[in-house]
């Protein structure tokens, strides 16, 4: 008889609060005593003081420049510098591509990973997992890693001082785990790593879409003030643990799949990414005839600074040929877009989105 196998992961450790960035080095502990630093390069120059201090006497941090790209070019420039400088220890600091290429460079030489992130614009922090793309800027592959930061360090005074944008952004992705994970409870469809969620982790996903609907507009206009008020405190910890454990554990769907398909459109390229995944979660919302949801999401969609039409993520003109373009790739075959629990084709995604053409 075959057996079920649940399951959920975590980073090693998650710790957030203003001004967490001055204890870096008390943080750490006994992690390493060298560490390899990757920070934004529009970053550095402002932060390395303070990672500096942070670190105090009993972390040495050798400080590297994110050129921008997570690509296999950068990984392998970052492993090699920190193989140099003999550091048992990688900390990234700055947006998912700045975490996500220091996720890759632990992976490459062993050694633990911590990561601060700047901005709550998605769930990338928590996770195993590094998006690498090519050196054109597009998608390479998804790198699976076999574990989690040991590690994540989240000063919610730093986040505050970045634009609402970016926190909208991260509202926008975490609005996508309950709804994907709801479908893969549904369908039984396995989580990235192989197991279906357990009950925390849909527990969890529940959690995360309570709080960004009871704090996210009044996070954001903390944000608006630069200030990590009780509001913003809880959607950034809904932007970065609760769902990042929730859409790792729990699974994802269409929403993403969508987010995938409009990415093949030069239109959406100025976008972030979590505001294309609001759209998905609220086309698949239409798919599933789910009108009442539908109107309520949307709703707070627009509560939060979020797009609610695809002329608000820059496709003015969805032609047919376009949105074909959009539903072909998100419902190409081992698409993340099956595992949902009704078969959903080509036809049906494009239908749902030209009900979201500008109103």
């Amino acid at each position: 008889m075959s057996m079920q196998v649940t399951g959920a992961r975590f980073p090693g450790r998650y710790v957030q609060g203003p001004g967490l960035i001055s204890e870096l080095g008390a943080q750490v502990g006994t992690l390493g005593r060298a560490a390899y630093t990757i920070v934004d390069a529009a970053l550095a120059d402002s932060l390395a003081p303070a990672l500096a201090d942070g670190a105090g006497p009993d972390l040495a941090l050798t400080i590297a420049r994110h050129a921008g790209e997570c690509s296999e070019v950068e990984i392998a420039r970052h492993s090699a510098a920190a193989h140099r400088a003999g550091c048992d220890l990688v900390i990234g600091v700055g947006g998912g591509k700045a975490l996500d290429t220091a996720k890759a460079v632990a992976h490459e030489l062993g050694t633990p990973s911590v990561i601060v992130p700047t901005i709550a614009a998605s769930d990338a922090p928590c996770s195993a997992l590094a998006v690498v793309y090519g050196e054109d800027g597009r998608v390479a592959y998804d790198l699976f890693l076999p574990r989690n930061p040991d590690l994540v360090l989240v000063d919610t005074a730093v986040i505050a001082r970045a634009p609402a944008r970016f926190l909208a952004a991260g509202i926008g992705d975490a609005l996508a785990t309950f709804y994907e994970a709801e479908s893969c409870r549904r369908s039984g469809a396995l989580n990235c790593w192989g197991t279906t969620g357990s009950t925390l982790a849909h527990a969890i996903a529940a959690l995360c879409r309570d709080e960004i609907f009871a704090h996210g507009a009044a996070a954001l206009a903390e944000c608006d003030a630069d200030t990590a008020g009780p509001a913003l405190e809880k959607v950034v910890e809904a932007n970065i643990l609760l769902s990042g454990a929730g859409f790792e554990s729990g699974g994802v769907a269409a929403a993403h799949a969508i987010h995938h398909g409009l990415c093949e459109l030069e239109d959406v390229h100025g976008y972030l990414h979590g505001e294309k995944v609001a759209i998905g979660v609220l086309a698949s919302l239409l798919i599933h005839g789910e009108k009442a949801e539908y109107e309520r999401v949307k709703a707070f969609c627009a509560a939060v600074r979020l797009p609610t039409t695809l002329a608000d993520i820059g496709i003015g003109e969805p032609t047919p040929e376009k949105l074909a373009i959009v539903a072909a790739r998100a419902c190409r075959p081992g698409e993340i877009m099956h595992n949902e629990p009704i078969a959903i084709t080509a036809k049906m995604v494009e239908d749902a989105l030209w009900q979201m053409r500008a109103q």
